[in-house]
């Protein structure tokens, strides 16, 4: 899963550059908590994963681990640290739950071809049944519109108040101590920079599979949004707290890997579009 690599600043009074970046770590930080919740839904109320790419999620998988080496070696603040970590299992339990989907369909669909039923898928006649998909009442688009950005608003209040509990922790204490000076560490940067490939790589084959299928059935709308909406602020985090080059160098590799998904998905947002669903 794709990552905000900057430390949630304290708020200081007024909202200046380093208060809006704090805000838009938070706000990024709850994305990403609850990005893979729908995804994991929609596979649980289908009892399939059909229509999600399992190589998209392998090679996600594989940008978390790379994700979590990078922020380690570059030395990012723990609560990045175990966000980092936290996506990695969300990433994990979502990869189980299809293979259990999928190992389970494919029982079913041997059932078909075991020795008790050969002549009848023989006969013409005898073709077998579809699987009759779940009945779902029909929902209108302006309740699916509302739902979807009550999550949104409700995702984005929790950031916002995240930010201003940790302001609260921070009034009666110690002064802060001023940051380290970030320093480039090249093993993590390496990672880093794996991560970021690996994120890009990610979505192409998802975007290749609702091309071949001409659907995006299957995968979960506000999936591919909170993973938006947590790069669109991670990047604006990142840029807001400091633009000297150090810095931007430093985190080129997150930059970009954030960057380039935010045009990945709108692809995919496009085929939503596309295909109807």
């Amino acid at each position: 899963m794709d990552d905000v690599y900057t430390a949630v600043q304290p708020p200081i009074h007024g909202l200046d550059s380093s208060a809006l970046s704090g805000i838009m770590g938070c706000i990024s930080i709850a994305c990403w908590i609850i990005v893979f919740t729908p995804q994991i839904y929609e596979n649980f109320k289908r009892q399939s994963s059909e229509g999600l790419s399992l190589s998209f999620v392998v090679i996600w998988l594989i940008g978390d681990i790379f994700n979590v080496l990078g922020a380690i070696l570059q030395k990012i603040i723990p609560t990045m640290i175990i966000l980092a970590i936290y996506y990695t299992l969300a990433d994990i339990l979502l990869l189980l739950q299809c293979l259990v989907y999928t190992h389970r369909n494919k029982m079913v669909d041997l059932k078909h071809l075991s020795p008790a039923t050969p002549l009848l898928e023989a006969d013409p006649t005898h073709q077998a049944e579809p699987r009759p998909a779940p009945v779902q009442e029909p929902v209108s688009k302006a309740k699916v519109v509302f739902y979807r950005l009550l999550m949104v608003a409700t995702v984005i209040a929790a950031g916002i108040l995240g930010y201003v509990f940790s302001s609260n922790d921070h009034k009666d204490g110690k002064p802060e101590k001023p940051h380290d000076e970030l320093e480039m560490n090249m093993l993590g940067q390496f990672f880093g920079w794996l991560c970021a490939a690996f994120y890009l790589g990610s979505r192409v084959p998802q975007i290749v599979l609702n091309y071949e299928r001409k659907s995006c059935e299957g995968i979960s709308f506000m999936f591919f949004l909170f993973a938006c909406l947590g790069n669109l602020t991670a990047v604006a985090s990142i840029l807001l707290k400091d633009t000297s080059r150090q810095y931007l160098v430093i985190n080129a590799s997150w930059l970009l890997g954030a960057i380039g998904t935010l045009f990945l998905d709108f692809v995919i947002f496009c085929q939503f579009w596309i295909y109807g669903e």
